[in-house]
Formats: structure tokens, sequence, C-alpha cells
């Protein structure tokens, strides 16, 4: 059974200028009220509004009469305030590119603070300090601090490897810690 909108829509399409004027009428605050939602600003909205009935009536021979008008029009509504703020956003400047000026193209250099070759010789320095002490651990505190801490092994799996308990496995892994910690103290 046909809606009034149908019926509107069916007049315009025939050119009646009154059966678009009422569809707006009809529509306008509620297309207003998703556009403010969306931009927020109301002399904005007004424009959207004219521009999302101009949207709808220009392609109203697309709008298919198995969906509702209105559904059909807020999309167009959303659609529009969507692409107005997109279009707003500003525009990114390419530090590869060159920028055109009234004097000629310049080029924007960027320091890089990521590389610190300080940093990276005490990082180097501390990780052969520890592999040093690693390898002045006994035989027996060094296997479990390597396969736990190196070789990323579960305590059950080194005490299958090593033939020992769980438990001694924890025991050896603690005191490997506690040997590392006294030969480490004061390197930061």
């Amino acid at each position: 059974m046909p809606t009034d909108d149908d019926i509107l829509i069916e007049e315009a399409l025939k050119g009646g200028q009154q059966a678009f004027k009422e569809l707006m009428e009809r529509h306008q605050n509620s297309v207003f009220h998703i556009v403010l939602r969306i931009v927020r600003d109301r002399e904005l909205a007004s424009d959207l509004v004219q521009d999302t009935f101009m949207k709808a009536f220009s392609s109203l021979k697309s709008y298919r009469s198995e969906y509702r008008f209105s559904t059909w029009l807020y999309k167009i509504a959303a659609n529009a305030s969507i692409d107005h703020l997109r279009k707003k956003r500003i525009k990114a400047l390419s530090l590869d590119n060159p920028i055109n000026t009234q004097d000629g193209q310049i080029t924007i250099e960027v320091p890089d603070y990521t590389h610190h070759p300080e940093r990276e010789m005490v990082r180097r320095e501390q990780a052969m300090t520890i592999d040093d002490a690693i390898k002045a651990l006994p035989e027996k505190y060094r296997q479990v601090i390597v396969a736990r801490h190196q070789e990323d092994k579960s305590y059950e799996e080194i005490a299958s490897e090593l033939g020992v308990p769980v438990g001694t496995v924890k025991a050896r892994i603690f005191r490997a810690r506690e040997l590392l910690k006294k030969r480490l103290r004061g390197i930061r």
C-alpha cells in the first residue's frame, strides 16, 4: 500500500513542484537534526540540508519504493555531512615532496631523534657484560638461566632436559639470578 511519501514521489517524478516542496517540508526538520548531530554547526547544517534535498531530488529516480523514503533521505543527509567533514580536513604535507612557495621550492627536513649512538653503545656494553656474567656462572646455574631466559623454555622443559625435579630447576634459577645480581650491581 503506497504511503503519502510514495504518492508525492510519483508526482515529483512527473515534474510536480508542489510535491517536491511538500516532501522537503515534511522531512526538513528530521534531516536538519541528523546533519546537526554530525557537523555540530547550525549554519553549516542548514546549508547541508539544502544540499541533501538537491542530491535527493536529482537522484529521485533511483529511489526504490520497497524502502522508506525517510531512511533513504537520511542516508543521503548523513553521507553529505560526512563527505563535507572529510573535505574540510586539513591537507597533510608530504615530507618527501618539495613545497612550492613564491620564492621557489623548499624541502622540509625533520631531524631523526630515534637514533642514539651513545645509548646503543651503552646497551651493547651492558649486553656484553651480562653475557660475560652468565658465562662466569657455574655450569648448573648457567644451563638453567640460558634455557629459561634465552631459549624461553618452561620449568618443566628444563627439568626434563636436565633430568632433575622442577623444584631443583626453580631453585637453580633463583640462585643464578642472585649471583647475577651481585655481579651486575651498579651496572645500568
